[in-house]
Parts: structure tokens; sequence; C-alpha cells
């Protein structure tokens, strides 16, 4: 497998998480390098474990889940999208929970949604027989520029959108696991 062709995997596999960190972007009131450190991080750590589990897991895993891993990511970012809308009709003056998507459990499940795919592909390196290292860690670093890439572009898209940036954010994690669906049935 050469650089060219894992750049291209690392790329398509980035998009997802990309697509997630504009709405991060657009939801987190004022992005800090924390922010930038934590989305990064861990979308790339997740993009990069995932093929290895997928190589080392290899047919066993890969039967347990191909039926239904395209829901289990939708149903992941819906159930985020939905709460950054629900979240979004709180009032001001209210104690609203803070919608931060780079601090815990919704970190991890973003996490998680957006690397499912990169399973699958550790899956092919390991059938074709090729190292998984080298992938593993290109897959991760781009996703990881894409991240922040996304975030910077959410930033700006949310001073636009003003108080509409919560469900606008919502509404395209929720479009994303549609997406992943139609994909997958495709």
């Amino acid at each position: 497998m050469d650089l060219i062709n894992i750049t291209g995997i690392a790329v398509a596999l980035a998009m997802d998480a990309f697509s997630v960190s504009i709405a991060a972007g657009m939801v987190i009131e004022h992005p800090t390098p924390r922010h930038y450190f934590r989305l990064a991080f861990h979308f790339g750590l997740f993009q990069f474990l995932m093929p290895v589990f997928g190589y080392l897991g290899g047919v066993f895993i890969e039967s347990l889940i191909r039926e239904y891993d395209h829901w289990i990511a939708m149903a992941l970012l819906a159930f985020i999208g939905i709460k950054m809308i629900r979240d979004s009709y709180t009032p001001e003056n209210a104690s609203a929970p803070s919608a931060d998507p780079s601090r815990g459990w919704t970190l991890v499940l973003l996490s998680v949604a957006t690397s499912i795919d990169a399973l699958a592909v550790g899956l092919g390196i390991g059938v074709l027989g090729k190292p998984i290292i080298l992938p593993s860690i290109i897959i991760g670093v781009v996703c990881a520029l894409f991240s922040v890439t996304g975030i910077a572009l959410g930033k700006k898209a949310g001073e636009l959108l003003g108080k509409r940036v919560m469900r606008v954010g919502g509404i395209i994690l929720i479009a994303i696991g549609v997406r992943i669906v139609f994909e997958h049935m495709a």
C-alpha cells in the first residue's frame, strides 16, 4: 500500500470527523487551544486505534458489527444532535448545561461514531497482509488536522449564525448519521 493510497483513505475517513468538528466549532462559544487539542487528539486517536482493532480483530469482529455498524454511528450522532437541538431552546437566563462537545461522554461518543468506518479499513489492510502501524498513524494525523480545520471553520460559521448555531450543529450531526446509513445501505 503506497503513501498516496493511504493518504486518500485517511482523507476519506477524516470527513465525518471534519464535519462534526465544524458543528463543534459552531457550538463552542469561544474555542480555546484546549478545545482544539481535545477534539483533534481524541478524533485522531480513535481514527488511529480503530484500524488497529480492525486489523487485530479480523473477521470475527467485522462479522459481528458489519450488519449494524452504520446504525450505531447514526444512533450516537442522532443522540448528541437531538440533545444539542433540545439544549438550544433553553432560555439564556436559565442555568443551561454546558454544550461543550470537547468534554466527557459527548467527546467519547463522537469519537467512536466518527471512527467506526476505520475499523473496516483495518480489517481490509489485514486481509491484504499489509502492515497496519504506518497507515494508522497517517489516518490519525490526517483526522486530527482535519478536526482542527473543522473547528476553525465552525467558529466562523457560528459567528455568522448567532443563537441558532446549536440547532444547526445538531441538525448537521443528525444529517451525518443519516448519510452514514444511506452510504452503507447503497
